[in-house]
């Protein structure tokens, strides 16, 4: 800040070093004039502007100091009041600003909020004909193209209810409640739902659950083993998807093992971005990049860790790692 200040007065420190050496000047070359008084007055003059400039700098550069410090936001309790005209028009210009940039964050989240609820309302309104296609497609008579329309409606099926919670996961916090949860329904639940499409593949499940029941929210924890079963029947054929609950070191863990095409390791840090497919298989339009990630977005707001070990054309394993007890006060007081 000393040296901004510097640079900012620096013309009128140069010209008040200007004069002092003009009045030096004046009095060498004028004999009538004593020089040693003169050296006199420009130390006075010079200790003079000195204590001048300390004062100045700290009365100020305060309000600019106080804005420096400041963390910007909405709030402008914490600014110094002005006491200059600049430092007021600087101020004006900083609530002005404020006060739009509040504005349009309104506005824009107003238009989100729209959004959500557009998007919300119209997938709702889409679950209704595809209920009403389902139970067309269960009367059909010819099983093969049965299948084929059911494997269809179940992807569309799928990319609704992602879509669906992909809106809800930044307000998952005003929709959790959490319960003792049994696993069994809730696995057989998402198994039933895949049946038409497990059976297309050739998939059969091997469920064994030691843990009968986790402490957490039953609906997301669905859509969470939903998205991995999912990636795991799209990713396999002809083979069985373990499903195991263990307790291990004081902590439930659910373990969901496929034996489809594995994993490539350089994949595994990025398989929970955004939008990540794979490298291996790049072409795959069928992936959108979106399950794995909506699921560990759901998965860290009721405080589980999924763990995940593949190894390349053998199988692909995921663990939910439910907390401890007590690590749920902060979502039990909810």
């Amino acid at each position: 800040m000393i040296r901004a200040y510097v640079r900012e007065r620096l013309s009128w420190i140069v010209l008040f070093l200007w004069l002092l050496l003009l009045l030096m000047f004046i009095g060498y070359v004028d004999a009538e004039i004593p020089f040693q008084p003169i050296i006199y007055v420009i130390f006075l003059f010079g200790l003079v502007f000195g204590v001048f400039l300390i004062v100045r700098y700290f009365l100020e550069t305060r309000f600019y100091r106080n804005i420096v410090a400041w963390e910007p936001g909405y709030d402008l309790s914490t600014l110094e009041e002005a006491s200059s005209p600049f430092e007021q028009l600087t101020l004006d210009l900083i609530t002005q600003q404020t006060d739009r940039a509040r504005q349009e964050a309104s506005q824009h989240l107003m238009d989100v909020e729209q959004e959500k609820d557009d998007l919300l309302a119209w997938i709702h309104e889409v679950k209704t004909p595809l209920t009403a296609m389902q139970l067309m497609i269960e009367r059909m008579e010819d099983r093969v193209l049965q299948g084929q329309l059911m494997y269809e409606w179940l992807r569309v099926h799928l990319l609704l209810d992602q879509q669906l919670h992909h809106k809800r996961i930044p307000f998952i916090q005003n929709d959790v409640y959490m319960e003792q949860a049994p696993l069994e329904p809730l696995i057989y639940q998402e198994i039933k739902a895949l049946q038409s499409w497990c059976m297309q593949k050739g998939i059969g499940f091997d469920v064994h659950l030691s843990v009968p029941t986790v402490l957490s929210d039953m609906k997301w924890l669905g859509f969470i083993i939903r998205q991995i079963l999912t990636n795991a029947v799209k990713y396999s054929h002809a083979s069985d998807i373990v499903i195991e609950s263990l307790f291990i070191h004081g902590k439930t863990h659910l373990r969901i093992t496929d034996y489809g095409r594995g994993i490539d390791p350089k994949d595994l840090p990025r398989i929970f971005e955004k939008g990540f497919t794979s490298t291996a298989h790049h072409g795959d339009s069928a992936s959108t990049g979106m399950g794995l990630y909506l699921a560990q977005k759901a998965a860290h707001s009721l405080l589980i860790h999924i763990e995940v070990s593949s190894k390349l054309g053998q199988e692909s394993i995921f663990t939910l790692i439910f907390p401890e007890k007590n690590a749920f006060s902060a979502l039990l007081s909810m």
